[in-house]
């Protein structure tokens, strides 16, 4: 059996009920595998990463397996942080990232009901592959609350904000920061770092337990409290509030293809401005 979720935000929890600690969340139109039914539960398998939870059924539509399989290889990702879908009888606010079903620049469509929409929009074929695209879209969470389980602008945790923007680059990443570091190339010198690199980091166990994008100057964005920009360098995250190191560096790994070592390594931009420069990303 298949679904897609037809909220804005759906929570997945752990275990099948409204008290259950949320791990993640499905947004508008994200596509799911259902198996397994607990009363108005059902335990679900997300088509992008894999992960699974338990979701309220209310919250999910139920799809064919043609729909199912149309669905995944045929919808747009929203691009603005907030954007108005239009039914006939109702409105749903999506947020960035949702996926749009079947969008054909006017409508979209989630099994039998049509909806409207007119704000900006990506295929994963048509994004750049790049780390600016990167960089603009993580940008774009900035000061987004830390959430645990989030995947949105309105509460988002550290490896969610990850995988959201990557995935808004047409690249799957899996879902927590332990399964993402399984993933890439490992880059073995912070001097051989460039945009969109991915910053591991452990939780002084030996674990890692938090994750981030590497920008230009010596600087990475990441979920902490809320979607911030700090200092990095090869001990870990240095945040200039606190005066002290508040993450330790474990591994970078890189997603991205490779890009050539800038000419001028001293004329590295700040991480304040646009971040679509290709120059140096420490000196």
């Amino acid at each position: 059996m298949y679904a897609a979720c037809q909220v804005s935000l759906a929570p997945l929890r752990a275990h099948p009920s409204d008290k259950s600690e949320m791990v993640s969340q499905l947004l508008f139109g994200e596509t799911v595998e259902i198996t397994e039914t607990k009363g108005n539960w059902q335990h679900i398998t997300c088509a992008w990463d894999g992960f699974s939870g338990w979701v309220d059924s209310k919250q999910i539509r139920r799809l064919t397996p043609s729909e199912y399989d149309d669905y995944r290889n045929h919808s747009s990702i929203n691009l603005s942080l907030v954007e108005g879908l239009m039914a006939a009888d109702h409105f749903i606010p999506l947020t960035l990232g949702a996926a749009l079903p079947r969008y054909d620049g006017l409508r979209c469509q989630l099994g039998d009901q049509s909806f409207q929409f007119s704000g900006p929009v990506i295929t994963p074929e048509q994004a750049p592959n790049t780390g600016e695209w990167i960089i603009k879209i993580a940008r774009r969470y900035l000061h987004a609350p830390y959430l645990w389980g989030g995947r949105s602008p309105f509460g988002i945790d550290a490896a969610g904000l990850t995988q959201m923007v990557f995935k808004i680059a047409g690249i799957r990443l899996l879902r927590d920061a332990t399964q993402q570091v399984t993933q890439g190339r490992s880059v073995d010198f912070m001097e051989q770092c460039q945009l969109g690199d991915l910053a591991f980091f452990d939780n002084g166990k030996g674990e890692i337990g938090h994750v981030g994008i590497i920008l230009p100057d010596c600087h990475i964005i990441h979920a902490s409290g809320k979607v911030r920009i700090d200092k990095l360098d090869h001990f870990g995250i240095y945040n200039g509030e606190k005066n002290r190191y508040t993450h330790q560096l474990r591994i970078v790994k890189r997603l991205l293809p490779d890009t050539p070592a800038p000419e001028n390594p001293a004329g590295a931009i700040s991480a304040e401005d646009e971040l679509f420069s290709q120059t140096a990303l420490f000196d």
